[in-house]
């Protein structure tokens, strides 16, 4: 398809393939976690990015079937009960914050605070108090990474709203300045993948794509969920603006992004892509971003379009990314299609709904 001929009905079309895609999704690699991170039936980070695309989705259409999804899956997992609080297992939450809002359910909301105050207060933290990014299979001590922001910090933010409790906003903006601190490559204005406090580097070093895409993805979406003012508010946008400058610079001639950026001999991925055309086209429209980097992001839509198959599986997805001690590690991720692929690719689509055949300015 060529997004220049494309109309609205086009990408709803496609976005119901994607949403398809998303909910048959089936283990085709062999998996290094103790749950799989592919299949939707899982209480992770990847099924979380997936639910919270959904959500905004719903809310774009009012698609009830969409709605029913949601509320079935979370209430099949509250029976089952809930996994152990860490970084990743908070991702979910963020979606089920605003299901309570949809449907008055109080238990939703009781969980919700109670996951909240613990990433206030007694989620572990490193020096400067930033989050530390633990998982199910490492406490990962002493460390930041660009993930966090996305699967815990947009959440907090968005229990701060909700409840009106301006500690967990300000504390979302304190992890978002920390994070921004230790993980910015000055030289570039892109992301690296983490920081040790313990040794006190950014261990491989990696400008890594989908890493990148969680703080272009993300931040449009933070500004939406809470309101930060003055120059807190411009300092985030100014680092958006130098991130999709050198982004634009290293756009492939495909349209994507390599999964090391600055690397043209790993492999282009979708996932980061995807994120990049939705952070990027959003931004634009809001005022955040300047007109011109539009046709960055429009080049990107058409690039991951390109990448999704007749059952409206997403390809080219880099599979789950612990933090790498070397370049070649990010270069060796093998692909597959993954829920966050999916999620990426639907969010890009709602968006460019917006950019389509005369609705530019909608």
């Amino acid at each position: 398809m060529d997004i220049q001929t494309m109309g609205r009905q086009d990408v709803r079309t496609l976005i119901e393939q994607v949403i398809a895609g998303m909910r048959n999704l089936e283990v085709t690699i062999q998996e290094d976690t103790a749950e799989s991170i592919i299949s939707m039936d899982v209480w992770d980070w990847s099924q979380g990015v997936g639910l919270f695309s959904l959500y905004l989705y719903y809310k774009e259409t009012g698609n009830k079937e969409i709605l029913d999804y949601l509320t079935s899956w979370f209430n099949r997992h509250i029976e089952r009960g809930l996994p152990e609080k860490n970084v990743n297992t908070m991702c979910p939450l963020l979606t089920l914050s605003y299901l309570y809002e949809e449907t008055g359910d109080t238990g939703y909301l009781h969980i919700c605070e109670e996951w909240a105050s613990y990433a206030a207060v007694k989620m572990p933290r490193t020096p400067e108090f930033g989050i530390t990014h633990t998982a199910v299979d490492s406490p990962n001590e002493g460390e930041l990474w660009d993930d966090t922001l996305y699967m815990t910090v947009l959440f907090l933010a968005r229990m701060g709203d909700l409840l009106n409790e301006r500690a967990y906003v300000d504390e979302s903006v304190r992890q978002f300045l920390v994070h921004l601190k230790y993980l910015t490559d000055t030289s570039t204005g892109l992301f690296y993948h983490g920081w040790t406090f313990k040794e006190n580097h950014n261990f491989a070093g990696a400008r890594w794509g989908r890493g990148n895409a969680w703080y272009t993805a993300g931040l449009v979406d933070y500004l939406d969920i809470v309101s930060v003012e003055g120059g807190v508010r411009n300092f985030l946008l100014s680092s958006l603006e130098r991130q999709v400058g050198k982004l634009a610079e290293l756009q492939a001639p495909s349209g994507m992004w390599h999964t090391l950026l600055d690397d043209p001999t790993s492999y282009e991925e979708t996932s980061a892509t995807a994120g990049f055309a939705y952070g990027i086209l959003k931004a634009v429209r809001k005022g955040y971003l300047d007109e011109g980097y539009r046709k960055t992001g429009m080049r990107a839509l058409q690039a991951v379009i390109a990448r999704i198959d007749e059952g409206g599986a997403v390809q080219g997805v880099s599979y789950g990314t612990r933090m790498g001690r070397t370049l070649d590690f990010y270069k060796e991720i093998p692909q597959c299609p993954m829920p966050y692929g999916q999620s990426m690719a639907l969010l890009m689509l709602a968006e460019s709904l917006h950019h389509v055949r005369g609705n530019q300015n909608n």
